[in-house]
């Protein structure tokens, strides 16, 4: 157990930065999953921007790598191409 009242903040803290980081990131992957299921191209653009900014946030929190971050939007982009 830690000692000083500094490292006890510090684990309260680290918790509710852990919660609120699997909070988004779960979001934003159903989100991913959302948009891959849709069938209409007009609808899948439409919400493109918006699972994009989600994931430029992520990778900006550090919460996701960047290069993850690029990798799905680059691959959302091309299924809605797709469709």
């Amino acid at each position: 157990m830690a000692n000083h009242k500094s490292a006890l903040k510090r684990i309260r803290s680290t918790e509710v930065r852990r919660m609120r980081n699997s909070y988004y990131h779960k979001t934003a992957r159903n989100a991913v999953r959302k948009l891959r299921s849709l069938t209409d191209k007009q609808e899948a653009q439409d919400m493109f921007p918006k699972v994009a900014s989600m994931l430029d946030k992520l990778a900006k929190k550090n919460v996701i790598h960047a290069n993850k971050a690029s990798n799905l939007k680059s691959k959302l982009q091309r299924h809605i191409n797709a469709i």
